[in-house]
Formats: C-alpha cells, sequence, structure tokens
C-alpha cells in the first residue's frame, strides 16, 4: 500500500510545519508526517522550512542569528489565517511530545536542512533526541545533502534514510547505487517522466510535492513506495477508494 506523507504537516491547509499543521495530519489518518529542521542561534532544533524566518513568520532574519526565544515571539500562523495567529515555530523536541500526546503510529520524516547551510552537529544533535524516548511512531531521516547521510550512516545506521533530489537522473542513480541510502525521494516531474523505472526501483520511493488527485492516483497505479502531499486527507480517502 502506498503511504501518504502529509508534507509539512497539511501544508495545504494549515500552516506549514506548526502544531495545528501536524495535528490535522493525524486526524487526516496521514501514513507519515515530513517537516523540517533548522539550528536556531543559541542551538535549538527549530521546525522550520527555510533559512529565514521571512515567508512564515511576521518576522525576519535567518533562523541561525536568532535564538529560540526571538523566532517563537514571532506569529507563523496569521500569513496562512488570521484563525492561527497564536501558532509559533516549533522545536523538534515540541513536536515529538506534542505527536505522542497524539498517539501518532505513523512514520516521522525528518529533513535535516543542511543544503544551504551545514549546521555543526544537527545529525547528530537530530539523532540523540530522537533515540532519548520511547515514541509510539517509527521515524526515518532524508535530505537534500549527501554529506548529512555519510554522517547518518555513522551514527544512525540502523533508521532509515531518503536522498531528496529533483527530477535529476544522475542524482537518483547515485542513490541506487549507494550502499548507506535507502530511499529515493524525487520531485513528481521525474517519476511522470520516467513511469517506467518504478517496476524495477530497488529503493523505497517517495516522490514529491503529490497534490493533484491525477498525480496522486498515477503513484498508487505504480504502487510506489509513499507520496508527499500538502493535502493528505484528500490523498488518504483517495488512496483508500483506488485500494479496495
Amino acid at each position: 500500500m502506498t503511504k501518504v506523507f502529509a508534507h509539512r504537516g497539511s501544508k495545504g491547509t494549515h500552516p506549514e510545519n506548526t502544531l495545528p499543521a501536524f495535528e490535522e495530519a493525524v486526524l487526516a489518518d496521514a501514513d507519515g508526517i515530513e517537516l523540517d529542521v533548522h539550528v536556531s542561534k543559541d542551538g535549538h532544533l527549530m521546525v522550520i522550512h527555510d533559512e529565514t524566518i521571512d515567508r512564515t513568520t511576521t518576522g525576519t532574519g535567518r533562523v541561525m542569528d536568532l535564538t529560540k526565544k526571538e523566532i517563537q515571539s514571532f506569529n507563523a500562523g496569521s500569513w496562512f489565517s488570521e484563525e492561527y495567529d497564536e501558532t509559533i515555530v516549533p522545536t523538534l523536541e515540541e513536536v515529538t511530545y506534542f505527536l505522542k500526546q497524539l498517539n501518532f503510529k505513523g512514520i516521522l520524516n525528518i529533513e535535516i536542512k543542511t543544503d544551504k547551510i551545514h549546521y555543526p552537529e544537527i545529525e547528530t544533535r537530530i539523532h540523540e533526541w530522537m533515540i532519548s524516548d520511547i515514541w509510539p511512531f517509527s521515524f526515518m531521516y532524508s535530505s537534500f545533502n549527501v554529506g548529512t547521510l555519510v554522517i547518518l550512516e555513522k551514527i544512525a545506521p540502523e533508521v532509515p534514510n531518503a536522498l531528496i533530489t529533483f527530477a535529476d537522473q544522475e542524482m537518483i542513480d547515485y542513490g541506487l547505487l549507494t550502499r548507506n541510502i535507502t530511499g529515493i525521494h524525487p520531485k513528481i516531474t521525474w517519476l511522470e517522466e520516467h513511469p517506467e523505472q518504478v517496476s524495477t526501483f530497488s529503493k523505497a520511493l517517495r516522490p514529491w510535492t503529490v497534490n493533484k488527485k491525477d498525480q496522486m492516483l498515477f503513484c498508487f497505479k505504480y504502487g510506489v513506495s509513499g507520496i508527499m502531499t500538502d493535502y493528505p486527507r484528500t490523498a488518504v480517502a483517495l488512496r483508500n477508494e483506488w485500494q479496495k
């Protein structure tokens, strides 16, 4: 069964990478939740997609130049809807405890955002946190950065991981040939252009970002391992109907 991963929570219906978005993903019965992690000036693991807080909060500046307190002083939801004007940028610790409270039993896909800024020790700090408690959910790591995946092979060889890439055949081939990489997350356009490769794909294949119903059905038809979507409720309903 193709697993449905809620991309940045339920990004299409709630402010991305926030507790309301993650709660919606759980309520929608998503099989997995994807989120992004950067590091603040004072060393906190902040769940936010961009290197800056400009797009998704009322503040400005790079995550690495701001403290947790400074980042969380800004509103992270009103840009999406006034309904979320009390929403803040959460930490990874806050998100995982929240998902534990909700008894989420799916897969947490932690994207380590080192493709532009390689925060010192971020891989180790994330992994140390994830093995510090017993969670009702399983977890995996993913990144655009091959160097991060090499580090993860050394410190977390037992944890599934994935190489994220655009529609880049060279990078996909690299991922397929590299022993420590267990999954590939290409842009959906690659799959649409090369459906013939799916039947012989030797690793977990989870394209992003699959938002259109015809794209979802395309992925279900070819039986990919999972999809990353901004609309998990729609995708779960469609998948369940398709795979009856």
